[in-house]
């Protein structure tokens, strides 16, 4: 409170002054930029002093500065660690510029400690700001808003190197060579490869927690990407926020846990470096170092105030002795400054991510990301359907003028932004770039343009199987994008199998009622092959796993002739809800049969089915992001809270052919979070009843693996349809440590492994009717293929697992520890324990 009453009272001084006459004035400004003499570009956080006074503050992460003093003297005093000290002569003028460049020192300082009675007095300080947390968390806040401006910049560098031997650089740093570049801090020649400027308005409220932001404009342009509305939210401010004063920071799925958060004292050492006036405020200077440097913590600067022992700055950076993946160093320059309220807020954050060089003589990479906030309005939340959507893009947020850009910019972009700016276009029209960007597009989106037809070819993924049954399948799909139509999404498939000569088909329209709140209905016709036990109902999302299913032996294969009609709306507070009419033909390639119910007419034993379901899907996410890529939506995922599915289907009789009446409720939940030091934990829960007799496809088939790679939604030891239930629950475990043991051991500490725990559950049953309804034999004679169900003892596997081996694999040993000598009507016998890899790209 007596900061920010302090604050308020040279704010009161100051307004009066520019009502009194000129020769009253008793301030002087003097402002400027702290450059590198040798690459020109500013120097952040730089010492910068009146000479005589005990006045001064630091420069931003840009090397600006700006400085109020009351009395003049003969000079200004520039200090930086590595750099040589600077002075120059001030005038006696009441405004003036100083623009500084500083040389690199070629000494190095020895350190010198001083530590008062009872350790560093920087422990002292720490545990006050820890304890005042809560007094100055943004999070505080019933609710703000801001004017965010964002930019993101790509730069390859490190290609101009000499190899061994004075060798020239290599084929592809040569190529490299002669594209258009700019230099970078260190003198050499980096090729700008990605531009985005974003300016948006950014809303949050507490109680419940809701974030939105509506992009106004933004403009994009790099190698391998277009000016595109899935690009400009994902480089908006929703993805940059970055607050220290939680227990940790979450910066591309990497818990960092926060010098100031509650595991200070056990993850990190400070030093009180030194006291040095920061703007208005006097603030205590302190490094923070890892106890251990391969733990996953940040190094370096945090500025305390002394009066309110707030956070004002600071540098925090993560080398690459840590256990982080493709990074040589992180590192996240932040400012704060007080509200009127008295809490803190981030109004300028830097995060520079310089990656880490396959080979010692290849290409490297740099991404910097900065986000301002400014015009904070606080304490006013708006209601909560405001905030959905999460992201909202202005209807002409792709048309800007160029002046548009130079107000809302929060500083002139430097000599070297505004080169980048128009280099990039030239580097993306260079005949390798172009055939380079097409490569990444297709991995990433897996669909490839077809010129000006505004059609894509795709998903590649599932172009080719061979299986048993097809024989070789292949499959050729097409989908429209938005410059066919911004309302209608048409796609669809055929395939053709060598062995069975059977054509395939998908097709499907979709067309969006409304954007907001987003609403869209379709149908969608599908004749193919499916097998029980493995279908998209119990995949899910796993698109690697659903093509991999196509091949080998498919047993108890069918064809399904489908058609669904549906709708799906966001209702407001994380709620989707969806309602669907689905119709579907059961056609087995295998001896099937079921015997009707006594009270059905007609006794006689059938192969063939077809179902009518009314089918309910609420779905509720409350801090889900959602992007809309293009005219599809597109889930980032939830960060702190669960997100829950509740699914009902209700099959109706006589309705469109439908032979059978029933119902179906199913009941999900996925939910990760970080468990202190120990890393974080992934689990998902799930339970379900079907109350009818009806032949065991429509019953609940968990979803095994036979494969030998781990699939995370899977049971991992059981076959394909071993088990049938009609009902169940289930609990999904996973735990990854982040490297907790392995980083403590010398010898293991180097590869940067990560291990991991998992556990499954399952536990269900089936009811005698629905065994009943199996007879021997069909109407062919032939027997009937039965199935198998759980009995009381729960179905369980346990693992522990290495991940991040050669940063990208991951190996698994899984015990199934139930139903071990189970052969079951699939009449495959199960594996006690296997070994399983699979591939995760994470930093």
């Amino acid at each position: 409170m007596k900061h920010f009453l302090r604050n308020t009272v040279i704010g009161n001084l100051l307004l009066y002054a520019c009502f009194i006459p000129a020769v009253a004035q008793s301030f002087y400004t003097i402002s400027g930029q702290v450059t590198d003499a040798a690459t020109g570009e500013g120097i952040p956080f730089v010492s910068v002093a009146v000479k005589g006074q005990t006045t001064g503050t630091t420069s931003d992460v840009n090397g600006r500065y700006s400085l109020q003093i009351k009395q003049l003297s003969d000079s200004l005093l520039i200090l930086s660690l590595g750099y040589r000290t600077r002075s120059y002569p001030i005038l006696e003028q009441p405004k003036q510029v100083i623009d500084a460049q500083l040389q690199a020192a070629a000494t190095k300082l020895q350190e010198v400690k001083v530590y008062a009675k009872g350790g560093d007095p920087a422990y002292r300080v720490i545990r006050e700001v820890v304890r005042r947390r809560d007094q100055f968390n943004p999070v505080q806040l019933l609710g703000y808003q801001y004017d965010s401006y964002t930019k993101i910049e790509g730069y390859i560098n490190n290609f101009a190197q000499q190899r061994k031997n004075g060798k020239k650089p290599g084929p592809i740093n040569r190529l490299l060579g002669r594209l258009p570049a700019i230099t970078d801090a260190n003198g050499k020649p980096a090729i700008p490869v990605f531009v985005s400027e974003t300016f948006s308005n950014f809303y949050a409220r507490s109680n419940p927690d809701k974030i939105k932001e509506y992009v106004q404009k933004s403009r994009v342009t790099g190698v391998g990407v277009s000016d595109g509305g899935l690009i400009s939210q994902l480089t908006g401010a929703s993805f940059q926020q970055y607050n220290f004063y939680r227990n940790s920071l979450y910066v591309f799925r990497k818990d960092i846990a926060s010098p100031i958060g509650k595991q200070w004292e056990t993850i990190y050492t400070f030093r009180m470096k030194d006291t040095i006036a920061l703007g208005q405020s006097t603030c205590y200077e302190i490094e923070f170092t890892p106890k251990r440097v391969t733990d996953l913590a940040f190094t370096g600067t945090v500025w305390i105030d002394t009066l309110s022992m707030s956070l004002s700055k600071i540098d925090a950076r993560v080398g690459k002795q840590a256990n982080i993946n493709f990074v040589d160093e992180l590192r996240v320059e932040q400012d704060w400054e007080t509200l009127p309220s008295g809490l803190r807020f981030p109004t300028q954050t830097q995060l520079t991510i310089d990656t880490e060089q396959p080979t010692p003589r290849s290409p490297g990479a740099v991404i910097r990301f900065l986000t301002t906030a400014q015009n904070i309005t606080e304490n006013e939340p708006k209601e909560v359907g405001f905030y959905n959507p999460s992201i909202e893009l202005a209807d002409d947020f792709r048309e800007a003028d160029p002046n548009f850009w130079q107000h809302v910019r929060p500083d002139a972009l430097s000599p070297n932004e505004l080169r980048a700016l128009n280099v990039v276009d030239s580097v993306r029209n260079v005949p390798f770039m172009k055939v380079a960007g097409e490569i990444i597009k297709l991995g990433v989106l897996g669909y490839k343009p077809l010129g000006k037809l505004n059609i894509e070819l795709g998903p590649l993924l599932y172009s080719y199987a061979s299986n048993n049954v097809e024989g070789q399948r292949f499959r050729l799909g097409l989908r429209t994008n938005t410059g066919f139509s911004r309302k209608w999404l048409l796609s669809g498939y055929l395939a053709y199998g060598t062995q069975d000569q059977q054509f395939k088909y998908n097709a499907s329209i979709e067309y969006i009622l409304s954007r907001k709140p987003w609403t869209v209905v379709g149908f969608r016709h599908t004749y193919d092959l499916e097998r029980i036990g493995v279908s998209g109902d119990n995949i899910g999302n796993n698109s690697l796993f659903a093509a991999y299913s196509r091949f080998g032996t498919i047993r108890r294969p069918y064809f399904q002739d489908e058609n669904l009609f549906y709708i799906r709306r966001e209702m407001g507070r994380g709620f989707t809800q969806t309602l669907a009419l689905r119709n579907r033909s059961f056609e087995p390639l295998f001896p099937f049969a079921f015997q009707p119910q006594a009270k059905d007419d007609d006794q006689r034993v059938r192969s063939t089915y077809t179902t009518t379901e009314l089918i309910s899907e609420t779905r509720f996410a409350p801090d889900e992001v959602l992007l809309q890529n293009d005219n599809v939506r597109v889930s980032a995922g939830a960060v702190r809270k669960p997100i829950y599915t509740l699914r009902y289907t209700l099959g109706l009789r006589n309705v469109m052919g439908g032979d059978f009446a029933y119902q179906r409720i199913a009941l999900g939940m996925n939910h990760s979070f970080r468990v202190g030091v120990l890393g974080r934990t992934y689990y998902s829960i799930g339970a379900g009843i079907i109350p009818a007799t009806v032949p065991y496809p429509l019953l609940y088939s968990p979803l095994g693996n036979e494969s030998s790679f781990y699939v995370g939604n899977a049971y991992n030891l059981m076959n394909y349809f071993e088990f049938i239930n009609d009902r169940w629950a289930s609990v999904q475990f996973e735990h990854n440590f982040g490297g907790l043991l392995f980083n403590r051991i010398p010898l293991l500490r180097q590869l940067k492994w990560r291990e991991l725990i998992t556990a499954k559950v399952l536990v269900g049953s089936v009811t005698a009717d629905n065994l009943a309804m199996i007879p021997a034999t069909n109407a062919a004679g032939q027997a009937v293929e039965g199935f198998s169900s759980l009995k009381q003892t729960p179905y369980l596997e346990v693992g522990y697992g290495i991940n991040n081996i050669f940063k990208v694999l991951r190996v698994d040993a899984i015990h199934r520890l139930t139903y071990r000598d189970n052969v079951g009507r699939t009449g495959i016998p199960v594996t006690p324990f296997a070994i399983k890899v699979s591939g995760w790209m994470s930093l």
